[in-house]
């Protein structure tokens, strides 16, 4: 989390905060948690971001497909 904090937000002035779940305790309690273990050994984390406002999640933005990834990307055009 540090590298990406330092590689998309190097002066900290964005207000975004970025927060490791090394044991994803806090991705369970969202229930966005999912199967990998035959690929990475245990369950891991969908790709999403919260907005925050006061302490209490406003929005949650979540990738539907836990990748990030569609066919179309794997599909050479040459």
């Amino acid at each position: 989390m540090k590298a990406w904090a330092q590689s998309l937000d190097p002066d900290g002035k964005s207000g975004i905060r970025f927060l490791a779940d090394p044991h994803a305790a806090f991705t369970k309690a969202l229930d966005l948690d999912f199967d990998a273990t035959k690929i990475f050994g245990q369950p891991r984390s969908k790709r999403y971001a919260l907005v925050v406002e006061n302490g209490k999640v406003k929005e949650a933005h979540v990738e539907s497909d836990n990748t990030g990834v569609d066919c179309k990307s794997s599909i050479s055009t040459d």
